[in-house]
């Protein structure tokens, strides 16, 4: 009787992880819905599509996935604002949609910078409410000149994030320790472009020079592999080669020392080593491997 009901569930299973991987790769509009401000759809010459985020005086932009995913790979080229864009921040972002005080999130915030400067990559998480684990990085290209791949992995076991296939940080899921880890919650991607002058460049002295808007930056190719919400988590965690194994994927040695050039060439800051921030202690996070 067992073995009769592995033989059953055995190809149950299979077809059920199919529907339980959910892949996006069509029109950027079937999957992006334009919330507000000065947004818009542009076609090139082969009918492909673009959205472009604006920032003036009056107004913000952004947009967001039709779908919502527990667990997902998420990609996007974006081509950020060029000249002076100091005060203003692009975003790309996961986010849920319950209760704000439980809300979880995960943050890529481009902090623009005066003519010739470097941006900044801001990239930030909040599980259960609980935020504060910051670190930025000196992106080591221009990314105003041309379009460059962002990624979020979110697994059950951690949180990936990698700049043109170059992996800059991982966030381990360390739940059993009592850190707050986003697990149970399904979260919907949101791009948006907004005035943050009174921190993003420079701690708040530089500030958005209006005379410069407004502020455009451009997103293409959006790609999600994911699992819908309404699906189990364990189905979506098999392998697949049409997921290409993003969920169970390990480390490898290239991708260990991608991090640690990251982190020793491009890292500006990490919560975890300031003194003056945390006065009474690190996180718990900060002193688990």
């Amino acid at each position: 009787m067992g073995q009769a009901r592995v033989r059953l569930l055995a190809p149950l299973a299979a077809f059920y992880l199919i529907l339980a991987i959910s892949i996006v790769t069509g029109d950027i509009t079937n999957d992006l819905d334009i919330l507000w401000g000065n947004s818009k759809v542009i076609y090139n010459s082969t009918g492909k599509q673009t959205i472009s985020l604006t920032l003036d005086r009056w107004t913000t932009s952004a947009f967001r996935s039709k779908s919502m995913y527990l667990f997902s790979r998420i990609d996007m080229e974006i081509k950020l604002v060029a000249g002076n864009s100091a005060g203003t921040v692009t975003t790309l972002y996961m986010i849920t949609e319950g209760l704000w005080q439980f809300h979880d999130e995960i943050d890529l915030e481009f902090l623009g910078n005066t003519t010739g400067e470097p941006y900044t990559l801001h990239t930030n998480l909040y599980a259960r409410g609980k935020g504060a684990r910051e670190k930025r990085y000196k992106l080591w290209f221009d990314p105003t000149e041309d379009f460059h791949t962002y990624t979020i992995i979110w697994t059950e076991r951690n949180i990936l994030i990698l700049v043109d296939d170059k992996l800059i940080r991982q966030i381990k899921n360390k739940l059993m320790y009592g850190v707050p880890y986003p697990y149970y919650q399904p979260m919907r991607v949101y791009g948006s472009i907004w005035n943050a002058d009174d921190w993003a460049t420079q701690g708040g002295r530089v500030k958005t020079d209006w005379s410069q808007a407004p502020f455009t930056a451009y997103f293409r190719n959006y790609r999600a592999i994911a699992c819908p919400p309404q699906q189990s988590s364990p189905l979506c965690g098999q392998s697949s080669s049409r997921s290409r194994n993003w969920f169970n994927q390990e480390l490898d040695e290239t991708r260990k020392q991608q991090l640690q050039e990251m982190d020793a060439n491009y890292k500006i800051y990490d919560y975890c080593t300031d003194s003056n921030r945390f006065k009474n202690g690190f996180p718990k996070e900060c002193a688990l491997k």
